[in-house]
């Protein structure tokens, strides 16, 4: 049985989809005004891997997430380059997917952007003014964060605090316009003629950021899903006033569980421009030549956690990753020679394994100690590697099973280790041939060659094996 910690609760809960073997998941994409952040990363992992484990499990997961395409930054980045709003918009939604291919992360379901729901979002809008939670002022449309009962419980804030720090981040205009500070808009105004806009009942404009995704989530989902994520920053504002405006809509739970994941640190520090710690995705993939490696940092901690990410830490996860795909190929080489029959010991060993890798997933998505029944497999795949004689079924199940747990961590191709180079790859070919042909000292040379490369290779019974140093 799988428990999940609630946000909202501040518990473990035992998940209970609200239709069996079925799961509506709904997950805050990015602002597509710059290339995504190693924070959007950690944020868009952590939650395939939860999607992956719960398929694993076997539901049917409808995962839904959006883009931010009409926003204030993207508004002045576009003013920035002298171009409209949907130019800057299309470049870095085409950035995400791009950026994202390398990184395994599944696509979603349906990946909607705020601009798609316009139609829908003047709906919502209208039917709060109606029910008396939002108002119109001077051309903008606010909700009022008071009339609803618990406004902030999600992030567990005072009311009286919220709304001190509300009238402080406010200009004279704003709070005249607004009946209360705490007030949030759901629709904005425009006020210039080369501002992207929408015609509504209020006059042209356009959403506020915290309606799209609920509108999204209603749209695509349902009145009541079973999970929403985000980022841990999103809990306020975002994800409080999601809760308000969704549930004075319907009159019913918007969400029985909210997820949250962990900051990601740049060396330690928070990242800031301010700092010149910002870390795109785009750059790191550009100056890293194992993407699986990044997934591997990111999706190997548990969900929660904060990450701290660094030259260190990524090499750190690169060596692990390359533990675990060196001990899947050398085993794969005894498949040759492997005898038919089974190592009824050994079986007994994966499947205790497989029961411990779940049990640690079960519990809120430990996937630490998960990794860690991942790594007794290994050790084990090692031993069989080197063993004179094993047992082909069992050979074969271990692998499947390697595989089959990796893969919810979102790492495939366990085959293929770091990327080599067209030097290296030449070089190793060379060196299978000399052994084949018994040039022993050409062998003995290509083999120092490697090395000084960076490839360590070893002669086994079972043929030519490599890793990297």
């Amino acid at each position: 049985m799988i428990h999940v910690y609630n946000t909202l609760t501040r518990e473990k809960e035992l998940f209970k989809p609200i239709t069996p073997g079925k799961i509506n998941m709904y997950v805050c994409g990015p602002t597509v005004y710059n290339y995504i952040h190693i924070g959007n990363a950690r944020s868009s992992i952590a939650f395939d891997v939860v999607r992956r484990y719960f398929e694993y499990r076997g539901y049917d997961v409808n995962y839904v997430s959006n883009f931010t395409d009409v926003d204030d930054k993207i508004i002045k980045r576009a003013r920035e380059q002298g171009v409209d709003e949907m130019t800057i918009a299309n470049r870095y939604a085409d950035a995400f997917h791009q950026d994202t291919l390398p990184l395994n992360i599944k696509p979603a379901t349906v990946r909607s952007r705020a601009t798609d729901v316009i139609p829908d979002i003047i709906v919502f809008v209208g039917d709060l003014i109606k029910k008396g939670y939002a108002y119109e002022s001077e051309g903008d449309v606010y909700f009022r964060a008071k009339r609803f009962k618990g406004y902030g419980i999600l992030a567990h804030q005072d009311l009286a605090e919220m709304e001190a720090n509300a009238a402080g981040r406010l200009d004279d205009i704003e709070l005249t316009r607004k009946e209360d500070p705490i007030d949030f808009a759901v629709w904005k105004s425009s006020h210039a003629e080369d501002e992207i806009s929408w015609q509504s009942p209020w006059g042209k404009g356009r959403p506020g950021w915290h309606i799209e995704c609920s509108v999204m989530a209603q749209k695509y989902l349902a009145d009541t899903i079973d999970i929403h994520g985000g980022g841990i920053d999103l809990a306020f504002p975002h994800h409080t006033n999601e809760i308000a405006q969704s549930e004075a809509r319907t009159g019913q739970t918007f969400v029985n569980y909210w997820m949250h994941n962990g900051f990601v640190n740049v060396n330690d520090e928070k990242m800031s421009k301010s700092l010149g710690n910002f870390t795109t995705v785009h750059d790191m993939l550009a100056n890293y030549d194992d993407p699986m490696a990044i997934r591997y940092l990111l999706a190997t901690t548990q969900y929660r956690r904060p990450i701290n990410y660094s030259n260190d830490t990524l090499e750190q996860a690169r060596v692990a990753l390359d533990r675990i795909r060196t001990a899947y190929r050398n085993l794969s080489f005894r498949l040759e020679t492997a005898v038919v029959g089974q190592d009824q010991a050994i079986e007994n060993m994966i499947e205790n394994q497989i029961s411990n890798f779940e049990s640690a997933m079960d519990d809120d998505f430990n996937t630490p100690n998960a990794l860690a029944s991942v790594f007794e497999l290994v050790t084990t795949a090692n031993t069989l590697a080197e063993s004179r004689q094993v047992s082909l079924e069992t050979v074969q199940h271990l692998l499947d099973t390697i595989a089959k747990l990796m893969s919810v961590f979102g790492i495939e191709d366990l085959s293929v280790q770091s990327d080599l180079t067209k030097e290296q790859s030449e070089l190793l070919k060379s060196r299978t041939l000399a052994r084949d042909t018994h040039d022993f000292e050409a062998s003995d040379r290509l083999r120092q060659a490697l090395r000084q490369l960076g490839i360590v290779v070893e002669d086994t019974p079972q043929g030519q094996r490599w890793h990297k140093a």
